[in-house]
């Protein structure tokens, strides 16, 4: 059910930051138990004051690594008790107890696991991190954006109240997870009670000719052999742009969300990674120049954000708070 109609002309438009905050592992190798690394969150200062910087409070979605090690808690634990950070849940199944499921792509979607096993790694991913940052967490981000058919009501059971797991516009079902292609960027409530706000990071297809169809014949095989999409993207036709520094510099992401300011849109949600934060650790960021841009296409995109496009910060909580004032006050005259 969405949660609500477009948003009136002169509203001013929000945004979100989540920082999917997770172990170090080689994103280009096998799923494995053992890649447990968090000693990047010791660098994760540069970012925290980006987005103090703009008035942002980020919400940091953290798996069970992140949660159960020094570097993480010491990193998040005083930026959430001081209200300067939300923190949420971030489920990696292959890191996150109990270790009974074989370790391959499908099952590194959490929703693709039996219904009673994606409980009880939520359940102990969820008491892990209250023990180790002193909050509940009760915002989801489901690992690799793999929500599935027992996701929502799982959520609703642990006192989840928003989940951030969608994708649009992309498809991963040829890797057995979720096809997001459909899905708008507008929140929904979810789950059987539909009492989870489901809001989905920022991305569409965009240009002169938004079309799936065409886009998806441009980057399939065998016209994705030819560079087609590029040639489109370039020619201004259309492109797949997300809400994220991570394969996007500024000037990108600038022209999704005006793109879809222009079309009504007036929430929107930017995603990261954190490992991204230390050389090495994502194809993003391989070096100390790269790590500079990286954190400067930031700045420079909420920089945008708040001042040409007079928005303002927002978070998953108050989004939420938003959505249940608007509904309760039902439909205006």
């Amino acid at each position: 059910m969405m949660a609500g109609g477009p948003a009136p002309a002169d509203a001013r438009p929000s945004l979100i930051c989540l920082v999917d905050t997770e172990e170090e592992f080689d994103w280009s190798a096998p799923f494995d138990r053992a890649s447990t690394g968090v000693e990047h969150m010791r660098a994760i200062g540069p970012l925290q004051a980006i987005f103090e910087s703009w008035g942002i409070r980020p919400t940091y979605a953290i798996t069970y690594p992140i949660a159960a090690q020094p570097a993480g808690v010491e990193a998040l634990r005083p930026l959430v008790a001081s209200g300067r950070a939300l923190v949420g849940a971030h489920l990696h199944p292959w890191v996150n107890p109990p270790d009974v499921e074989e370790v391959c792509e499908r099952n590194s979607f959490p929703g693709n696991l039996p219904a009673a096993l994606e409980r009880e790694k939520l359940v102990n991913l969820t008491d892990r991190i209250e023990a180790g940052i002193g909050a509940r967490p009760v915002i989801y981000k489901a690992g690799r954006y793999g929500a599935g058919p027992n996701t929502f009501a799982i959520l609703e059971e642990l006192g989840y109240t928003v989940d951030t797991s969608p994708a649009p516009p992309f498809d991963y079902s040829a890797r057995h997870g979720p096809d997001y292609s459909r899905r708008g960027v507008r929140p929904e409530w979810v789950g059987p009670g539909r009492t989870v706000l489901s809001i989905p990071g920022t991305g569409a297809l965009v240009g002169r000719f938004p079309n799936l169809g065409l886009y998806r014949a441009a980057t399939d095989r065998p016209l994705s052999t030819l560079r087609t999409g590029a040639i489109l993207a370039r020619l201004g036709i259309v492109e797949c742009l997300k809400l994220s520094p991570e394969g996007h510099n500024a000037r990108e992401m600038q022209r999704l969300v005006a793109w879809l300011h222009l079309r009504g849109e007036r929430l929107f949600l930017m995603t990261l990674h954190s490992p991204s934060v230390v050389p090495g650790h994502t194809p993003y960021v391989r070096s100390p120049e790269q790590l500079q841009a990286f954190l400067k296409s930031i700045d420079d995109f909420l920089r945008f954000f708040m001042t040409e496009l007079d928005g303002r910060p927002t978070d998953p909580l108050a989004v939420r708070a938003a959505e249940i004032a608007r509904r309760s006050a039902g439909p205006t005259a």
